[in-house]
């Protein structure tokens, strides 16, 4: 129970957000992977005006170029997820984590009230939240919650 409650007590903003990495709508894909290999990151904020106008991910570049044999001199724009499901520093932790289990997300841009990225909130940082926090939790659950082991494992 104290793992539920935290999680909804508990603000984005207590997670240790990655830094918004940017690219520009018109750049072009071979640019934004050069980049993503560079800052070893797995997404890039599209950004204009300083407002989150889209973001491009590793998946972006596998199904939306790759897969459909774009060339890499296209702009990012092209091949973005625009309009991208964001976070505010205030919202729970529980909100983000329903908000990327909904969506299929691994990253979502977290927003300050004027819509300008503050950081990047991936999968792996609410995982080593969860860990970091409830390690009792995370370390004694059953890879399937409904499946109890008949006999004791081991010698």
């Amino acid at each position: 129970m104290e793992l539920a409650k935290n999680l909804m007590i508990d603000s984005v903003s207590r997670l240790p957000l990655g830094a918004p990495r940017y690219v520009a709508p018109h750049q072009s894909v071979a640019e934004a992977v050069a980049l993503m290999r560079q800052e070893r990151v797995g997404c890039l904020l599209v950004c204009q005006d300083e407002q989150v106008a889209g973001i491009f991910t590793e998946r972006d570049l596998l199904r939306r170029v790759m897969a459909k044999g774009q060339p890499l001199t296209i702009n990012v724009s092209e091949c973005m997820t625009p309009s991208p499901v964001v976070v505010h520093p205030k919202e729970s932790v529980a909100s983000a984590i329903r908000k990327m289990s909904e969506g299929g997300y691994r990253h979502l841009p977290v927003v300050d009230e004027a819509g300008k990225a503050i950081g990047i909130l991936s999968a792996r940082r609410i995982m080593h939240y969860l860990v970091e926090h409830f390690p009792a939790t995370v370390y004694n659950l059953p890879p399937d919650p409904k499946v109890v082991p008949q006999s004791p494992e081991g010698a």
